[in-house]
């Protein structure tokens, strides 16, 4: 697999020079089934609905589909894609729900925006913020929705 290393016209953000209310959109992703297979062979998760054609056929989804927890890292991923970045920080977690299935050719992207920031009580000079996040396909629908925290480096001298 080659990787191609997506070039920013903007510089990366410390925790002060987010706002509430910020959004950012992705760049697409494509899903197909090599990638399905890719991210089975990654993690070890043969689980047949996602690598089994004949059996997903069979199944209630009608065809193969993407691993939940699929969708949750090529969501993180995308974020990352947005001219949209914060300083490397830390993952506090995620709140994240599954509500469609996601199919192979499906176009996904994702839609986040700080939703709410504070600084931090037991680490001075970071911030956390909390990004509401929706990934839809390519019809417009929401696949997976949810929430992730992160512990982001304060501008020096900003606190």
């Amino acid at each position: 697999m080659s990787y191609s290393k997506p070039h920013f016209t903007t510089p990366e953000k410390y925790w002060d020079d987010a706002q509430i209310g910020d959004e950012a959109v992705s760049p697409s992703y494509t899903v197909t089934a090599e990638r399905i297979d890719a991210y089975a062979e990654l993690t070890g998760d043969f689980t047949p609905v996602h690598v089994d054609e004949a059996y997903a056929k069979a199944s209630h989804f009608g065809c193969r589909v993407a691993h939940g927890l699929m969708g949750l890292s090529v969501a993180d991923g995308l974020k990352t894609q947005t001219e949209y970045r914060f300083l490397p920080g830390m993952s506090l977690g995620w709140t994240w729900d599954f509500l469609l299935p996601i199919k192979i050719g499906d176009v996904l992207h994702v839609k986040f925006r700080v939703g709410s920031m504070r600084a931090s009580q037991s680490k001075p000079g970071w911030g956390i913020v909390v990004l509401p996040s929706e990934l839809f396909n390519q019809h417009g629908e929401v696949v997976q929705k949810g929430e992730h925290r992160l512990m982001i480096p304060r501008r020096p001298g900003h606190f």
